[in-house]
């Protein structure tokens, strides 16, 4: 591949639900984003593709967050209906930063004008307005996880994929520089 075209996204905090965590009382954010993220941000922005990414964060902060069951509890002496609720601990990245790579420079100043959410609407993340042209060898520098897309003997199974009639989806974790920062 030739030049690619990155933005970088920063935000206050973030969370991706991993595909195992149903309702499981305490869940950490996923460290890498899967081929259906990036097709969910890919269709936000209206371009044409994501070629690359990675996302690094400086910490993971434990959560509550206070849930109602769907069916309904009817109390018949009291004349009530109630919902069961429940508190469930989310490990949320505080400060990550994500940089999406555009095969076309179009795409990338079409992006660099938008903000994203990781997966939850409260997770925004906000565009830098520099865009940095580089090769695959410099992003392959860039610190940060990222789930490279297909199967191989380093591949393992992550989830199904909503935009593709829930065909599974492989990949393998690459880990650039220390993706974990600190605070």
């Amino acid at each position: 591949m030739g030049k690619i075209f990155v933005v970088k996204y920063t935000g206050p905090f973030g969370f991706i639900k991993p595909w195992t965590a149903v309702r499981d009382g305490k869940t950490f954010s996923q460290q890498f984003l899967t081929p259906s993220i990036i097709e969910g941000i890919r269709q936000k922005l209206e371009v044409s593709s994501i070629v690359r990414h990675k996302l690094t964060y400086s910490s993971i902060s434990v959560q509550q967050e206070q849930t109602q069951t769907r069916g309904w509890e009817k109390k018949t002496q009291q004349k009530i209906m109630v919902r069961k609720r429940s508190v469930l601990e989310r490990g949320v990245m505080i400060n990550p930063t994500l940089y999406l790579a555009f095969e076309n420079v179009e795409d990338a100043r079409k992006s660099a004008k938008q903000h994203i959410c990781l997966c939850r609407n409260e997770d925004v993340l906000f565009p830098e307005p520099e865009i940095k042209s580089m090769d695959d060898a410099e992003f392959d520098q860039l610190t940060g996880f990222e789930l490279r897309f297909g199967e191989n003997e380093k591949s393992f199974f992550v989830g199904f994929n909503r935009f593709n009639d829930a065909k599974p989806m492989y990949g393998w974790l690459e880990i650039a520089g220390k993706p974990v920062s600190g605070m």
